[in-house]
């Protein structure tokens, strides 16, 4: 019989070297703290750095790992993103939204040399939103299949 995920993790993290975990925690406060910087700053994420930070706290620290998970704004999105792979469709709208009005702003403000580097980022993102599943909203942590399929 295997053990559950949570009794696994503590051993897994005991096979690394001290050296390599602490790389693993600093990436993942890094990350959590850029994206924390993204709910403020209108092209940059916050749904991916937060995704990223609980990786690098699984490999790092159970510990910060368990502090994300059971975070009341950071929490819900991470057991969701883990459990179904799948986005909110309110989440998409808004950073679908939030990414158009901060590609105009990119565009306007940017030299013309450079004012399209913000769109195309952005719609890079966008479409590998699209084609992530979406879940219902209000509904359980099922996926719907992706647009297309």
């Amino acid at each position: 019989m295997n053990p559950p995920p949570a009794a696994a993790a503590p051993s897994l993290l005991r096979r690394h070297p001290l050296w390599l975990r602490v790389l693993w925690l600093l990436a993942g406060v890094a990350s959590l703290v850029t994206g924390i910087v993204g709910i403020f700053v209108p092209l940059l994420p916050t749904t991916p750095f937060v995704l990223l930070a609980a990786y690098c706290f699984s490999r790092g620290s159970t510990r910060c790992e368990a502090w994300l998970l059971n975070h009341p704004r950071f929490g819900p999105m991470v057991r969701d993103w883990r459990a179904s792979r799948a986005i909110p469709l309110r989440a998409k709208q808004l950073a679908w939204t939030m990414m158009a009005i901060g590609s105009t702003i990119g565009g306007l403000k940017l030299p013309l040399r450079w004012c399209w580097v913000p769109a195309l980022c952005c719609a890079a993102v966008a479409f590998w939103m699209w084609r992530l599943p979406t879940r219902p909203p209000g509904g359980s942590a099922r996926a719907q299949p992706p647009a297309g399929q």
